[in-house]
């Protein structure tokens, strides 16, 4: 999927991580049949090299274009219907993501419909007359005949895009799933480093090149691209038999429809949406930036773009390594954080100094040579870590929820959404320039609205700040190590066990299974001020003895009734109250009546190093920051059947997991 990514392939380098597998593609014809293999990595593998190189030549060949186009329209000063140049820029934008609001939803359902390497060489067999287009238009420096080329560059992106993304799961594994994607993910972000930076020599002629160049480097890597693709194993179609409509409003409606269903992906795209729009105000701007600000020439704005590009991709890889390959998404507000605070600090730097009084712009050797260029080189790429940070996780969790038979559907409603939000964002830039905001206050305002986006999406979507903050209490004030995540029941209903010794035991718990869960806690822990609030968000079901609350309990029996009911987990802490002195309590009996109603597996676990840390009652208090950044460990036992349980059993059980790794600092 090429997702614009001329203005927003940054933030998406996924989760670059050596795995290991145990499962491979028998049969090129049927993508369904797996068998064990041994570990390698996918880039080595027949069924999957011709994506990731066909993605890599589109990459490649968009930045290209796109840095082309960018640097000849602001340094040769080219205007089009007396827009001056930094209009044009903008007007660009949104120019090529338009295709994406009007053609994602036939695109999604053609990619449901037909074989998606079909697809896919159709898509790029087409790229090649596109470029045809766009290098007359670099020959003859016409902007009205790139402007047309970047409307059918938006075009093919967005039949590409749905097919690109949803094809990886019939080439891996499940469990391959991730790897496929960090592949193609790392594939965009060097090829659209290298990208910008060809474009941006090449047009500038540092490469013996000029704008004719660029026209034939383009016509070039579509016909490699598209040898490329002629490799891609054939799938079948997952819905053949989907009616296919080639209308544009109904289907697009429909497409929405599917992808708010599900409120998980409908956040998830609201907030990639949200940062595409940002990205693209933020691309937009550097070649203004640069000539305007730092008074730098063309090479300057390619260096500033490759810097957001190696940031957002550095930010991703770091999110692999934070979140432990897994869908953490506690890292979206710590990017969101991020985007602010650095956005506001561009501004703060101000005009960092006077313009040449040769009139001379300058290059990148003597722009670093300053040492305030290192502030704002710093600013932009934290700011662009944090726009790893903040993306990778919600577009991991698209494609992780999307069902099957939907999927390219759903990325198709998420195009569409992005493209909206983008094209917003395009116009807000233009109208920005036109009331007279220059480049540096529009830093302030993006810090600004992100700020005011990011308040309403977590008071809206309260999750993704109690996944931060378990974050942080697993990452920063302890050091969190899982044991046993492969015993823990992928699907159905569970109630999970464990002991009791922090007040923040649930946001460990619940931070570090893989799976959304209800909390069954004392109520008298609803009291407690500062965690009452998360408690709520959280939806953690108070219970208290018949003999203090019988209403209470009552009530909280059945809500965990409804919710194993429902195919959900609930997670129980039998001691009922923390561990005054670090010893195991004895289990209460409440577990053995939830049993008894609702046999479902057990889920033994255990915690370990946590008694003496800041939120335990050690000395009968909290006291912060004792034993900070302490290690601590979570162990899971396999799921034990519900016959025969008891909760004396249940504690044996506990204490030997427990005694595999004492609780001692």
């Amino acid at each position: 999927m090429r997702e614009a990514e001329w203005v927003t392939y940054s933030q998406r380098a996924f989760l670059f991580d050596r795995l290991k597998y145990d499962m491979v593609l028998k049969d090129w014809k049927d993508r369904s049949t797996l068998a064990p293999m041994s570990s390698s990595f996918l880039l080595r593998e027949r069924r999957f090299w011709p994506l990731f190189w066909t993605q890599f030549a589109v990459a490649f060949n968009d930045n290209v274009f796109r840095n082309g186009i960018i640097l000849l329209v602001t340094y040769r000063g080219l205007g089009l219907f007396g827009l001056p140049p930094e209009q044009v820029v903008a007007l660009a934008t949104g120019i090529i993501l338009l295709p994406y609001f009007l053609f994602s939803a036939p695109a999604g359902q053609l990619a449901d419909k037909l074989p998606k390497s079909q697809m896919i060489r159709r898509v790029k067999f087409a790229e090649i007359f596109v470029m045809l287009i766009g290098a007359a238009g670099f020959y003859l420096q016409s902007v009205p005949l790139l402007i047309v080329t970047l409307f059918a560059m938006g075009f093919q992106s967005a039949m590409f895009a749905p097919a690109k993304y949803s094809i990886i799961p019939q080439l891996v594994g499940e469990d391959e799933l991730i790897e496929g994607n960090a592949w193609v993910e790392l594939g965009t972000y060097v090829s659209v480093l290298i990208g910008t930076l060809v474009g941006g020599l090449l047009i500038a002629g540092d490469l013996g090149g000029g704008p004719g160049v660029v026209g034939v480097a383009v016509v070039a890597f579509a016909i490699f691209g598209w040898i490329i693709s002629l490799y891609i194993p054939d799938v079948p179609a997952v819905h053949p038999e989907l009616a296919f409509s080639p209308r544009l409003v109904r289907p697009a409606l429909e497409i929405i429809a599917i992808s708010r269903r599900d409120p998980v992906l409908w956040n998830s795209i609201l907030g990639i949406s949200w940062f595409w729009a940002f990205g693209t105000i933020f691309l937009a701007l550097f070649p203004t930036y640069a000539a305007q600000v730092l008074y730098g020439d063309e090479l300057v704005a390619t260096f500033l773009t490759a810097l957001f590009s190696f940031g957002v991709g550095g930010g991703a890889l770091l999110c692999s390594r934070l979140s432990r390959g897994r869908v953490e998404l506690g890292l979206v507000p710590l990017g969101s954080i991020g985007l602010t605070l650095f956005s506001l600090d561009v501004f703060l730097v101000g005009q960092p100094w006077s313009a040449p009084a040769n009139g001379e712009l300058l290059t990148v050797a003597e722009i670093l040579v300053r040492p305030v260029t290192w502030r704002i080189l710093i600013d932009l790429t934290l700011l662009s870590f944090s726009g790893g940070l903040f993306a990778v996780p919600l577009y991991a969790l698209l494609q992780q929820q999307a069902r099957p038979e939907e999927r390219s559907r759903v990325i198709a409603g998420n195009n569409m959404v992005n493209s909206a939000l983008m094209v917003g964002g395009s116009v807000s830039l233009m109208i920005l320039y036109a009331v007279g905001v220059d480049a540096r206050q529009v830093f302030v305002i993006l810090a600004l609205v992100n700020l005011a986006v990011a308040v309403y999406i977590y008071r809206l979507i309260p999750e993704f700040f109690l996944r931060f903050v378990a974050w942080v209490l697993s990452n920063l004030i302890y050091r969190l190590e899982i044991v046993g995540e492969e015993n823990f029941p992928s699907e159905g209903p569970a109630v999970l066990v464990c002991n009791h010794v922090t007040y923040v035991d649930w946001l460990i718990v619940g931070g570090a299974i893989p799976r959304p869960a209800r909390f069954i806690m004392d109520a008298h822990f609803m009291k407690i001020p500062v965690a009452n609030r998360l408690m709520r968000q959280a939806r953690i079901v108070p219970i208290a003895p018949a003999r203090r609350d019988p209403e209470v309990l009552q009530k909280a029996m059945q809500t965990i009734s409804e919710e194993l009911a429902a195919g959900h987990l609930v997670c129980i802490f039998p001691e009922g109250r923390l561990t005054p002195n670090g010893e195991m309590l004895d289990f209460k009996p409440g577990v053995e009546r939830i049993l008894a109603k609702d046999p479902v597996p057990v889920v033994p676990m255990a915690l370990n190093g946590l008694w003496g840390s800041s939120f335990s009652k050690k000395d009968g208090r909290i006291k912060l920051f004792r034993r900070f950044w302490s290690r601590i460990r979570l162990t899971i036992d396999p799921a034990i059947p519900p016959e025969g349980v008891t909760a004396e059993g249940l504690r044996a059980r506990v204490m030997e997991i427990w005694g595999r790794l004492p609780d001692a600092p």
